[in-house]
């Protein structure tokens, strides 16, 4: 069966095949993507100074750990609500389902770009998604029909107008939600760019997959976890490199980095917002229904997130980069919030 809230479809909502509701926990417990964090924080800190509950407890596991925690099963020791900056895939909704966590719902709350930014005192990048590509691609076009392990050392033999220096990007682990978008949005629009690998979809998608979305281990790409200041602290240290995150830590950060344009289009919150920058993403978090109504606040919470005075326009979490969605999206899902909070059915 398929339920909405918030205008969203719930993953899987069936009874419950096994486990213990949550109960004797009065803090709601929060798990999930780095990047939806800051909002997550924001919110719950709010939350927590404006209402009778307890401020949430949030952890900054990366959108991978988080649904992989949130999976595990159902009751106290277990995350009431995870954040995602990817939608959930069809093997955790089958791990879910494995572990008695049938009542899913999935909330879409806002959009956020993703940006391959490096330090202010450097020159602005420009880059296409194919020049991303083939610089951190595992493997790339031999120039004979072919693939070859990525050999590309400095940028400019990638394409002669790039500068003359060493490949050297910080981003994310691959349980992050940023890096599979990252990889999904750049990566692979670079790579079909090439006919011959584009073609591979239709005949080996797993094949296709692999190429397009493989990141190099060479030491090019260095996996910096789940922490973007960390990001931000080498890139300041390190002009040379660059650095990949979500748009809202570059904002939060503008004294210090700034995001390089790809084809053409400088990430900014008006240029991600009108969907002109093509690397960008929506936002989630996903709640679990056998712990609403045992654990308290957790409608109560939810209704805040999504509310006009938070992922609104003027919301308070667009000052934190937030790209609020369209006025008629919000108004759906914040009737639909009210249906869920007076308990009815639908």
């Amino acid at each position: 069966m398929y339920r909405k809230f918030l205008g969203i479809a719930v993953v899987a909502s069936v009874v419950a095949a096994g486990g213990s509701a949550a109960e004797a926990r009065d803090q709601i417990r929060i798990v999930g993507s780095s990047t939806v964090y800051p909002f997550a924080t924001v919110v719950a800190e709010r939350f927590g100074k404006t209402t009778n509950f307890k401020t949430p407890v949030i952890e900054s596991t990366g959108s991978g750990g988080g649904l992989k925690l949130f999976c595990s099963g159902v009751g106290v020791e277990h995350p009431d609500i995870t954040n995602a900056s990817r939608r959930i895939k069809q093997s955790e909704v089958e791990l879910c389902g494995k572990n008695g966590v049938n009542d899913v719902t999935e909330i879409k709350f806002g959009y956020d770009g993703i940006v391959i930014a490096n330090a202010k005192s450097a020159e602005q990048a420009k880059f296409t998604k194919q020049q991303i590509f083939l610089a951190l691609a595992k493997n790339i076009p031999d120039g004979k029909g072919g693939l070859k392990e990525n050999d590309n050392i400095k940028w400019s033999e990638v394409d002669p107008s790039l500068p003359n220096k060493k490949i050297e990007v910080l981003g994310p682990p691959p349980t992050s939600g940023t890096r599979d978008a990252f990889a999904e949005l750049a990566l692979e629009g670079g790579c079909k760019t090439f006919d011959f690998i584009k073609a591979m979809k239709k005949t080996d998608k797993k094949k296709y997959k692999a190429v397009c979305h493989g990141v190099r281990e060479d030491g090019a790409y260095i996996e910096a976890g789940e922490n973007d200041v960390l990001i931000v602290r080498k890139l300041e240290a390190n002009p040379l490199a660059y650095g990949v995150f979500g748009y809202s830590f570059l904002d939060q950060n503008a004294d210090k980095v700034q995001g390089s344009i790809v084809e053409g289009v400088e990430p900014t919150f008006e240029s991600i917002a009108d969907g002109e920058y093509k690397v960008s993403r929506s936002l989630y978090f996903y709640v679990k229904g056998a712990h609403v109504g045992k654990v308290p606040g957790i409608k109560e919470f939810v209704a805040e997130f999504s509310s006009e005075q938070a992922s609104g326009e003027e919301g308070y979490l667009s000052d934190r980069g937030l790209i609020p969605m369209p006025e008629a999206e919000r108004k759906k899902f914040r009737m639909d919030g009210e249906k869920m909070a007076n308990n009815i059915s639908f």
